[in-house]
């Protein structure tokens, strides 16, 4: 009688990456390798790709020794559920003045209100030329940052973080940093267990530390200047326990205060920020895979009260544990 049948495919979210002249083609192909590696507990996929340009079906330049064949027209814009718009280095008065073109403002005219819109790197020059990052967070390229905050000063430019989740529209940091923005679209859509698998296949981390700062040109340490992996090891492996600042430093027999700079030098942010985000994904997972009680899952995090890790993921992730084990389970 119906059509949907419990066998039947789950309709599949359509993803388009708008491909300018100039564009990078590593940038390009994240969308791709990230949104087509997602799939359900049958195997299906979870995600349709499609790549467009602002022109006809044609030769897109890249940065490269090399063009490449999109083969949709900016027609396809209007089909989409997410739009992800990668670097470009030809981006001309949107670079240099803010505005658009008048082919690129057609283009970005056909996206249906309350499509999803990503950019990779300086593809948010793009979204901040068409308004659509005013009053809001962004992030992009750290070298950019400021001529970025310069040109659209209606934007609250963070160059400290890898990327922003403002809800319906995220922007990335420089190149790879496309990746943890993808990743991360993809826990959000459909859980850490699929967001990890995907990162499984792909060979990167499901979740890098820190942020920006970290790859911020600065004189190299010494050589022979310890690490602070090993204190991080440590504390992974006794989450559930109260760790405090003194015993992290004490694994790498450091000062709290010599450690605390290198570890912020390492990982970007600091040893308790840290310890939250390691937390908070703990309590993820283990709300996505099991049915320990809020008071359980809150000990085996070490957020030791259901209040408190309710008000840490409220937080990190703009929801309640519960809210999140009825989304993701």
């Amino acid at each position: 009688m119906g059509t949907n049948r419990p066998d039947s495919p789950p309709p599949r979210h359509r993803v388009v990456v708008l491909a300018l002249d100039g564009l990078l083609p590593f940038e390009l192909g994240i969308p791709q390798r990230i949104f087509g590696r997602a799939k359900d507990a049958r195997g299906r996929s979870l995600y349709e790709i499609v790549t467009c340009s602002v022109r006809p079906p044609g030769p897109v330049r890249t940065d490269a020794d090399f063009s490449v064949l999109v083969e949709n027209g900016p027609e396809a814009l209007a089909t989409a559920d997410t739009v992800v718009v990668p670097a470009s280095y030809e981006l001309g008065p949107v670079h240099d003045e803010g505005v658009l073109t008048e082919e690129l403002a057609a283009a970005l005219a056909l996206v249906r209100p309350g499509t999803r819109l990503v950019s990779i790197c300086t593809g948010g020059y793009v979204l901040a030329a068409a308004g659509l990052l005013d009053g809001r967070p962004a992030t992009t390229h750290w070298a950019s940052a400021e001529h970025f905050q310069r040109l659209f000063p209606k934007v609250r430019v963070d160059a400290d973080v890898l990327f922003i989740d403002d809800g319906d529209v995220l922007t990335s940091a420089g190149v790879a940093a496309g990746i943890d923005l993808c990743i991360h679209i993809v826990r959000r859509d459909h859980g850490t267990a699929v967001a990890n698998e995907v990162a499984r296949r792909t060979v990167v981390p499901p979740h890098r530390d820190g942020g920006q700062a970290q790859y911020i040109e600065r004189p190299v340490p010494e050589p022979q200047l310890a690490t602070t992996i090993g204190a991080r090891a440590w504390a992974l492996s006794r989450l559930h326990e109260p760790i405090q600042l003194r015993d992290m430093a004490a694994q790498e027999a450091m000062s709290v205060r010599t450690f605390t700079r290198r570890f912020r030098e390492e990982a970007g942010v600091s040893p308790g920020q840290w310890l939250t985000q390691q937390r908070v994904e703990r309590a993820r997972h283990l709300l996505e895979s099991t049915d320990l009680s809020m008071d359980q899952v809150a000990a085996d995090a070490g957020f030791g009260t259901a209040q408190s890790m309710r008000q840490h993921l409220q937080s990190a992730l703009g929801v309640t544990p519960t809210s999140y084990r009825r989304t993701f389970r």
